[in-house]
């Protein structure tokens, strides 16, 4: 059972950190970052700096982009990703699939003040949002890890 409760607290560390480490979970004082993975045009893997909009915990993250980006369009090819969130005191990587969301209400909930710098708005055509949905998890929290399956 000790080892079910330590489980139980990774867990719950790691959903803590991914919701704080997101521009509407955050402190606000400054814009996260985290490593996105994905499998480029080749099939070779891929590896970006992305800013999380949102996050359920680890089981989802949102992440905002252009619809002609390069990550959206490898996805259309393969959606398999990863996302990693690090730090001296955790390393939080998530394994599952990406998917665009074009929804209105979607992108008007995710929208952050520095998007403008890059599309008009939330209606813009451009702008939409990637739906990272987490299908296996590899944690070290605390020094203390855990891996498994949602």
């Amino acid at each position: 059972q000790a080892g079910d409760r330590m489980t139980d607290a990774v867990l719950k560390k790691a959903s803590d950190i991914s919701a704080g480490v997101t521009v509407h979970g955050g402190n606000g004082t400054k814009i996260p970052y985290c490593s996105l993975g994905m499998i480029d045009f080749d099939g070779g893997p891929t590896v970006s700096a992305i800013t999380a909009a949102k996050a359920g915990g680890i089981e989802w993250l949102t992440f905002c982009t252009g619809i002609s980006s390069n990550k959206a369009k490898r996805l259309e090819a393969d959606n398999r990703s990863s996302v990693c969130f690090c730090s001296e005191n955790y390393n939080v990587t998530l394994t599952g699939f990406l998917q665009i969301i074009t929804d209105q209400e979607v992108k008007k909930e995710m929208w952050y003040p520095p998007l403008s710098d890059h599309f008009s708005g939330t209606d813009d055509a451009e702008y939409c949002v990637l739906k990272f949905t987490t299908w296996s998890y590899n944690l070290l929290v605390d020094w203390r890890a855990t891996r498994g399956r949602l």
